[in-house]
């Protein structure tokens, strides 16, 4: 949740981001509470390993606009 606030209110603005997170974990709440299951922590970098490409996309334009050239290549095993 911590993550998704930090995006939000980088684009929306603090107070926003704060009610659109509560909105979600209330929305949580009621469906643990009906459907009596329990709560899973996806963890903290959920967002960027589901959207890696978008991350990418994102990280390279901040880096280009600083004035630096990006080249990527994936990592070895």
């Amino acid at each position: 949740m911590k993550d998704k606030y930090y995006k939000l209110k980088a684009r929306r603005g603090a107070k926003r981001a704060a009610i659109a997170i509560g909105h979600k974990i209330l929305i949580s709440v009621f469906h643990i509470l009906k459907e009596k299951i329990g709560y899973k922590e996806l963890g903290i970098d959920y967002l960027d390993k589901r959207n890696k490409t978008k991350t990418l996309r994102y990280f390279m334009r901040k880096i280009e606009k600083l004035g630096y050239d990006v080249l990527l290549a994936e990592k070895a095993a």
